[in-house]
C-alpha cells in the first residue's frame, strides 16, 4: 500500500491539470528522481503530446468562459487520466492493485475537476478577466508543488490534499447560487442567439425588462 499516497494526490492533481501531472511525474522519472513512474509516462512521444497540451490548457484555462468550455470538454478526460495514471502507478510498485488504484485515482480526479469547474462557474459572473488569470495560474503552482511534493513525502501530500479537496467542496456548496446564475444566463443567451437577434426577449424566453 506504499503506492497509495501518491495514487490519492495524483488523482486529486488530474483533476486539475491532468496533462501537468503525466509531464511532471513522466520527467521525473526520466530524471531518475524516483523509481515510482512507469516507463510508459516517460516515453519522448508521452512526454511531448503532454507538453503541448499543457501549454493549451495554460492559455484555454484563462481565458473566461472558454475556461468553463475547456473543463467541460475535460469531465471525461481528467477522471480517465487520473484512473489511468494510479494505475500504472500501482503497477509499477506491485503494492496495490490496479483496479482498485485506478477506482481511486479516477473517483479523486473526478471530484476535484468537479470542484475546479464549479468554481471557475462561479468566478465567471465576475467581469473582469484577472480573477481567472489568478486563479489559473494558482492551480498550476499548486499542481507543480504537491505533485513534486508527492514524490518525497506522499504521506504528507496525500494528507494536504484531503484537507484541500473537503474545502473545496465546502467552496462548491458556497458558490452554489452563483453557478445556478451562471448558468441560467448562459442559457439565456443560448436561447436569445437561437430565436434571433431581434426576437424580444420575452419571445427568447428571459423575463422582460421592468
Amino acid at each position: 500500500m506504499n503506492v497509495l499516497p501518491l495514487v490519492f494526490t495524483s488523482g486529486w492533481a488530474s483533476g486539475v491539470n491532468a496533462y501537468a501531472v503525466v509531464l511532471l511525474l513522466g520527467i521525473f522519472g526520466a530524471t531518475g528522481m524516483t523509481d515510482e513512474v512507469p516507463a510508459s509516462l516517460q516515453r519522448t512521444d508521452v512526454l511531448i503530446v503532454a507538453g503541448v497540451l499543457f501549454l493549451c490548457e495554460a492559455v484555454a484555462d484563462k481565458i473566461p468562459y472558454v475556461d468553463s468550455v475547456w473543463d467541460s470538454v475535460h469531465t471525461v478526460i481528467r477522471p480517465v487520466s487520473g484512473a489511468v495514471v494510479g494505475a500504472l502507478l500501482a503497477g509499477q510498485s506491485g503494492s496495490l492493485s490496479d483496479i482498485a488504484a485506478g477506482a481511486i485515482g479516477g473517483s479523486t480526479a473526478l471530484i476535484s475537476h468537479f470542484i475546479k469547474a464549479g468554481t471557475r462557474m462561479a468566478i465567471n459572473t465576475s467581469p473582469e478577466p484577472f480573477s481567472n488569470i489568478l486563479v489559473s495560474t494558482a492551480e498550476d503552482l499548486g499542481v507543480a508543488g504537491i505533485v513534486t511534493f508527492a514524490i518525497f513525502h506522499p504521506g504528507a501530500a496525500a494528507t494536504i490534499v484531503a484537507v484541500m479537496l473537503a474545502a473545496g467542496i465546502a467552496l462548491l456548496v458556497f458558490l452554489w447560487t452563483k453557478i445556478r446564475r451562471f448558468l441560467r444566463r448562459r442559457a439565456q443567451r443560448r436561447e436569445e442567439k437561437r430565436m434571433g437577434p431581434g426576437a424580444p426577449r420575452e419571445t427568447a424566453g428571459a423575463p422582460p425588462y421592468r
